[in-house]
């Protein structure tokens, strides 16, 4: 108990975040960078460089598993899972709580004055975490190499999945074609790697599988929690790219297979939901503070409201566990491998290629998002958000103000404006 009440503060900074953290993954990384590593030092700027770079090889949710890895990193396996557990609720709790009162929301609504700003203020962040990155990985022609060309690929095919994890591995293959830089010796010996946890994972994967189709083919009475349970923990086990992968993954799977003549012969009462209530979630869980992957929690309440109050409730935390749950195993679980594994000479040197790639990354989503912001139309709003770009990285840059006064002053700025 007195090792956890040593973490109060930690955990107490991880719940203002979980409340201020607007702007999607993008904007997540300059908060944390600004919160653990600037402010509170729980972290060094290289060491979230190490995480980012590694959660980035994963499935799942990035930002979550780099706030995971953060606890962890504080006060192992028991501090990690509460920091997950923060993080995600007040998200989880919104979402969930939309479920029941979708009909009176629509997608145009959650779009209104007061998150006008967001978007810009989310630039700033990732500009601001993109220049400070740059300085700690970019030291030599090859990374400077690898950043340019991780920049405009990713440009360039932003919203292709595969993208990101393909970019981190041709990094790292890079930088081990030269043992100029770093010597061919090992860093320290590598001990033996246990590879046992893995099968927890594994494990869940295979009874959520068996339980989903038996309760299918059986026809159980209450055989849609199984699987939407099922659904929800493959999304998390194999979304590779965020949000933007998982909401269309979610409408292949509820809006257009249900309408399948094939699929409705052989599940008739298959989980369906309307195109337009997943497109209205799409738009709320962008609205509010957390994890993009918290829709999860909306979606899940959606799938089941025709059960029912206590069904449908049941439907936002099967949602909410589902979807994380596999990042959570998946980082914890192989992190501690990775630590063994980078220990080689070949992994070692990878990491200074995959730390110019996700520099890379993070300078071609800056100019992303500035493609989809108007600041070039010379109106009122266009300067507005060119002073929130700047203002926002310029902030972050030379002062101490802390992250949720910047977003609550781009929320009162939106509602004036």
């Amino acid at each position: 108990m007195n090792k956890l009440l040593r973490h109060i503060p930690f955990l107490k900074a991880v719940l203002l975040h979980s409340i201020s953290a607007f702007g999607g993954p993008q904007g997540h990384l300059g908060m944390v960078l600004k919160t653990f590593v600037d402010r509170r030092r729980d972290i060094t700027k290289e060491e979230l460089m190490e995480y980012v770079s590694f959660c980035q090889l994963l499935p799942g949710a990035s930002s979550t598993q780099t706030l995971t890895l953060i606890g962890y990193k504080r006060g192992g396996v028991k501090l990690a899972v509460l920091t997950l557990f923060i993080w995600i609720l007040p998200a989880c709790t919104l979402m969930g709580a939309l479920s029941f009162i979708v009909g009176n929301i629509t997608e145009e609504s959650v779009h209104k004055n007061i998150f006008r700003f967001i978007q810009p203020m989310a630039i700033g962040y990732l500009a601001y975490a993109a220049i400070k990155t740059y300085h700690v990985s970019i030291k030599n022609t090859i990374t400077q190499i690898i950043m340019l060309v991780t920049l405009l690929t990713t440009y360039l095919l932003f919203k292709a999945p595969w993208i990101i994890p393909a970019l981190i591995i041709c990094g790292g293959i890079a930088t081990n074609f030269s043992d100029k830089r770093i010597p061919e010796k090992e860093v320290v010996k590598p001990r033996q790697i246990k590879w046992t946890n893995i099968w927890l994972f594994v494990l869940i994967f295979a009874v959520a599988g068996f339980l989903s189709e038996t309760a299918r083919k059986q026809n159980w009475e209450n055989k849609k929690p199984y699987n939407l349970f099922e659904n929800f923990y493959r999304f998390g086990s194999f979304v590779f790219g965020g949000g933007d992968v998982l909401i269309p993954l979610m409408l292949d799977q509820y809006v257009a297979r249900p309408t399948s003549e094939r699929v409705i012969k052989k599940n008739p009462n298959i989980i369906r939901v309307e195109r337009e209530e997943l497109l209205t979630g799409a738009g709320m869980v962008r609205a509010i503070p957390g994890p993009v992957f918290s829709i999860a929690s909306f979606m899940g309440g959606i799938a089941l409201k025709n059960e029912g109050p206590r069904v449908q409730l049941l439907g936002c935390v099967i949602g909410s566990i589902a979807i994380f749950l596999p990042s959570a195993l998946l980082v914890l679980f192989f992190f501690p491998v990775w630590q063994n594994l980078k220990k080689y000479i070949v992994v070692f040197r990878a990491l200074e290629g995959i730390n110019a790639t996700v520099v890379g990354i993070m300078f071609a989503g800056t100019l992303y998002l500035i493609k989809d912001v108007s600041i070039l139309t010379l109106n009122a709003a266009s300067f507005i958000n060119i002073g929130i770009i700047l203002g926002t990285y310029l902030i972050l840059q030379y002062t101490k103000i802390p992250s949720p006064f910047i977003v609550l002053f781009c929320l009162i700025t939106g509602f004036l404006f």
